[in-house]
Formats: C-alpha cells, structure tokens, sequence
C-alpha cells in the first residue's frame, strides 16, 4: 500500500468507507476549551517510590502558590489549580486578544486509608509542586475462621 497515492493521509480506498460515519466528527474536549492547546501538558506527574513513602513532583507552570489546593480524604489525594484572571483596563491601549483563560483542572491519587493529613507534606517552587507522601501501614487481613458442624 505504500505506493498508493493517499488524499489527505487516507488511501484512495477509505475515502468512500460508508461506514465511517464519524471520521469528521470532532467533540469538543472541556480541557481545551479552557486551557487551550496547552491542557494536555497540565499536571504532569512524576511518582517516585522511596523506603519511607512517595514523592509526587507535577508541574503546574503559570500558577501561584494560592491558587493550588491539596486535599486528603478517604485514602484520595486530590490536587486542584484554580486560574482566576482579574482583567482590569487600567494600562493604556486597548486590548486587541487575550489569550489568558480562566478554569480549574484537578488530579486525584489514592495514596491509602492509613495515610494521615499530618505526615504529607508539600512545597511549591519554580512552577513544580512537590508532595511527600508516608507509606501506608499494611494492614494485615483478619482471618475469620467459620467453624464446620
């Protein structure tokens, strides 16, 4: 096939494929629409496993430290960013585009039960946050024997 001539990277062939019904069809991605074509590229995670626990390292670039949350619920470590621009027209000219957008993006990990609020810890610099996580206690199961009569 790589003789082919292609119309549009298709083969000659697929163009007709009437069973394609949804090959122009495009769905809007919410991420994109608010982030723009940079929304993929948002929270990047890097997890590393040490002896005492874990140490997420994502990128957050454009955000302050006030604007990024983390929460820790039910074994659930959710991070969350929030872009608020405050457009004020106090600087001369007029605007001609803006593409600076507005939204929130979260991620959430499960980190387990056993994990406590006071043993994480986190710090934020140059656009790159950093949480420590403790590894959780195993818990051992229980074994609960059924007696046979």
């Amino acid at each position: 096939m790589a003789n082919v001539p292609t119309i549009f990277d298709e083969t000659p062939f697929s163009v007709f494929d009437p069973f394609d019904v949804f090959s122009g069809v495009r769905f809007p991605d919410p991420a994109a629409s608010v982030f723009g074509k940079n929304a993929d590229r948002l929270m990047k995670t890097d997890v590393r496993e040490t002896d005492k626990g874990y140490t997420l390292l994502m990128d957050l670039p454009g955000f302050k430290k006030d604007e990024i949350s983390a929460e820790l619920k039910d074994g659930y470590l959710t991070v969350s960013a929030r872009k608020d621009e405050k457009h004020e027209d106090k600087k001369e000219g007029r605007l001609i585009r803006s593409e600076r957008s507005t939204g929130s993006c979260s991620r959430t990990f499960y980190v387990g039960e056993g994990v406590k609020q006071g043993d994480c810890s986190a710090s934020f610099a140059d656009g790159i946050l950093t949480i420590n996580v403790p590894k959780a206690e195993a818990q051992k199961p229980e074994r609960k024997m059924i007696s046979i009569q």
